[in-house]
């Protein structure tokens, strides 16, 4: 078997995906994720003008082989644009195996930990009430456990707290980014009250996580994560920039709040002083973002052995491609921890008709062999790319923060 074609597919169905498809003399086609939102088209040119032309011809069945040949070869290592657009390489790869061998993809991984994958919601509201009424919202739809974000008194603009009743993502397309505020002297404030409304509100059992998203300084999220301990949240994720990996020792030493952290890592390399002295408890990189699924298995494996467990970067911005092959990925390693899973638009779910069901708030790949997602390349083609950015972050005196 030959790889004869590779293309580049960028549609925007509500916001904007970057897929590559290659295709086999054999008439096997496999789909790979490498959406970097905000930077699409950097993407889309380093896989269509660099590495599609050395895709053809080759044996689409050596997998590592050209996972390796791509990192290594290209002398210029990790990053995210190279990272993501090894990762679809990567993924269409093992789409590619798994139909040949007529399985889905799981079954190649090893075969089934579990009969389900356990997932998280996002709940927000620019106050209390409105905050409970979303935690309802999304208790109702199943999810064993939520993601709690709520608006700060003073700021207009804050991450995860949307602007409209039933808004389900992030404003996405803009033509320029959107601009938000932040103190982190109310925000340190504000958040420990909100987590002991949510307590006496729905009592101690329900699982809730929230998210820092990289705004604080070790000491900040070290005095956050004490603040928090009465409330045993199940994780307070990106509690500070975590390329500062000694800052996370700062943080453990003073908290037992456990940690999730590396959304934004591409590669190993980031996670190694975190797991191998245990500073955090989950691991948050995405397929689409960390080279693929041959890697992550690799990191969950190294994490296995630090009891550290899984927990896959799952927003909007991860196209169906990336989400299934997360989720062949939860089923089947031990250690997996959670999946984040905020769903998708009818439309994009047009474009991407996929075999994996989300039931009573829990995750199955299905049995389709390969990830089970195909394209509807007419369909993606109605819908352009579409200029787009994530907002930025300013402290109330204008000075950039992180978003």
């Amino acid at each position: 078997m030959k790889i004869v074609d590779a293309k580049v597919v960028v549609t925007s169905p509500g916001r904007n995906f970057v897929t590559l498809k290659i295709t086999t003399d054999e008439g096997i086609s496999g789909l790979g994720d490498a959406t970097l939102n905000g930077r699409e088209l950097a993407v889309a040119s380093y896989l269509q003008d660099h590495v599609a032309p050395l895709l053809v011809g080759i044996d689409p069945h050596r997998i590592e082989d050209t996972w390796q040949s791509l990192y290594r070869g290209a002398y210029w290592r990790r990053g995210p644009v190279t990272m993501a657009a090894i990762a679809a390489v990567d993924v269409a790869l093992w789409d590619i195996k798994a139909k040949a061998a007529g399985l889905p993809l799981y079954q190649l991984l090893g075969g089934a930990s579990r009969e389900r994958v356990g997932t998280y919601g996002h709940a927000n509201g620019q106050d209390i009430p409105e905050l409970f009424d979303s935690i309802r919202a999304r208790m109702a739809e199943g999810y064993p456990a939520i993601r709690i974000q709520t608006g700060i008194p003073g700021l207009k603009t804050v991450y995860g707290v949307h602007h409209s009743a039933g808004a389900t993502a992030v404003p996405h397309q803009q033509a320029r980014p959107v601009v938000e505020d932040w103190d982190t002297a109310a925000y340190l404030r504000h958040i420990p009250t909100v987590f002991e409304a949510v307590r006496n509100e729905f009592g101690p059992e329900l699982p809730l996580l929230h998210d820092a998203h990289h705004r604080l300084t070790p000491i900040q999220a070290a005095q956050l994560g004490k603040d928090l301990e009465p409330y045993r949240l199940f994780w307070l994720e990106d509690c500070t920039p975590a390329e500062d990996q000694d800052g996370l020792r700062l943080v453990r030493r003073h908290t037992t709040t456990p940690l999730a952290i590396g959304e934004v890592f591409n590669s190993v390399y980031d996670y190694q002083t975190l797991v191998s002295e245990k500073l955090i408890d989950y691991v948050r990189s995405a397929v689409t973002h960390f080279g693929g699924v041959s890697p992550l298995k690799k990191l969950f494996d190294f994490a296995a052995q630090h009891q550290i467990k899984s927990a896959i970067h799952g927003p909007e911005d991860i196209s169906p491609v990336g989400m299934a092959a997360a989720i062949h990925l939860d089923l089947a390693i031990h250690n997996f921890g959670i999946q984040e899973y905020a769903g998708y638009t009818p439309l994009t779910d047009e474009v991407f008709p996929h075999a994996y069901t989300f039931t009573d708030g829990y995750l199955h790949p299905g049995e389709a062999p390969g990830i089970g997602v195909e394209l509807d390349e007419d369909l993606a083609a109605a819908h352009g790319y579409e200029a787009a950015y994530l907002p930025v972050n300013r402290l109330l005196d204008g000075t950039v923060h992180d978003w």
